[in-house]
């Protein structure tokens, strides 16, 4: 029996000859939680419409536990919660006339619903607001009440776009807490703009530009390509930019802003093999005063920039050969 909870096999949508999402494919376990990123106008809305059958693929499939969302869209869509940007509260109810009226809709059975509601309230915090109007709450609140009623039929998969958007730290802390728990029993889709939210949150990232996946893999992946071939060091007498080419496996150096030398060395290079041991054996030599040496992080801004851009970059230098 396969763990799979959501199926997308080349996923495309038309719309007026143009293709704004293009042969999109990918998996999602049980367990695991995706972050799902693009810049503005990439797709991503396309593709997570398709996802919960609010829009129909121009060709491709999407199953949710194995059931096809085109031939049997009640049993699928039955399978997920989903949490809009746009939070679908009724705030001149209760929090618990709304959970119910949500478990209603979510055709949960009348004997559950009690049920339901307590233990969608208990794991998203909302216990002691059991009788507060929605609209008294505060954002980060109302944005639990979101999930909640996201969670109240315990669906497969729970999809949420921005679900940190507008909170303040502490909720931000605290909504992002929530998802990892929910990761941990349900399947969840994550839709952000926020990358370092990426990185503490999610176990799988895609990203999505001009319709088409141009990055697919685990957190891990993607912390890897952070890291690269580039080392910051810090010497009290910094040398001369000269000096450090000439040591063995250095392929270029500059001095920075904040009067630290940034040294990059080959791609192909094995990372245990990278020239730390020769930098720091100059600098004893040359008295240079060595007190960092450490790997360079890309930022994850950085990172997005790259994968976004450089089909953009191509297609540049082509028009231009």
């Amino acid at each position: 029996m396969t763990n799979l909870t959501v199926e997308a096999t080349e996923l495309t949508r038309l719309y007026g000859g143009r293709e704004a999402v293009s042969n999109v494919s990918f998996n999602l376990k049980q367990g695991e939680v995706l972050g799902f990123l693009g810049p503005n106008g990439a797709g991503k809305s396309t593709t997570m419409k398709m996802l919960t059958g609010n829009l129909a693929p121009s060709a491709g499939s999407v199953k949710i536990c194995g059931i096809d969302m085109i031939e049997n869209p009640k049993e699928a869509k039955a399978l997920i919660g989903y949490l809009p940007e746009m939070r679908p509260l009724y705030k001149e109810f209760t929090v618990d006339e709304y959970l119910t009226i949500a478990a209603r809709l979510h055709r949960v059975s009348s004997g559950n619903i009690k049920k339901a509601v307590e233990n969608a309230k208990e794991r998203c915090g909302l216990g002691h607001m059991s009788k507060r109007l929605i609209e008294n709450l505060s954002n980060g609140y109302q944005q639990r009440v979101g999930i909640a009623q996201a969670i109240i039929h315990s669906p497969m998969v729970v999809i949420l776009d921005e679900p940190t958007v507008g909170l303040d730290p502490i909720q931000i802390r605290d909504i992002r807490a929530l998802i990892r728990e929910i990761g941990g029993e349900h399947s969840v889709i994550l839709s952000t703009h926020i990358l370092p939210e990426v990185e503490m949150v999610c176990d799988h990232v895609q990203i999505i530009d001009k319709g088409k996946l141009v990055f697919n893999g685990g957190i891990d992946v993607l912390k890897r390509q952070r890291v690269g071939n580039k080392l910051l060091i810090g010497f009290n007498n910094i040398p001369s930019v000269e000096d450090i080419l000439k040591i063995k496996g250095v392929t270029e150096a500059e001095i920075t802003d904040n009067n630290m030398m940034r040294v990059r060395f080959a791609d192909d290079q094995d990372q245990n093999k990278a020239p730390h041991e020769a930098i720091v054996q100059a600098a004893v030599k040359n008295k240079w005063g060595l007190y960092q040496i450490a790997p360079d992080q890309t930022s994850l801004e950085d990172v997005f920039v790259q994968l976004t851009y450089q089909d953009a970059a191509a297609e540049t230098m082509a028009e231009a050969a």
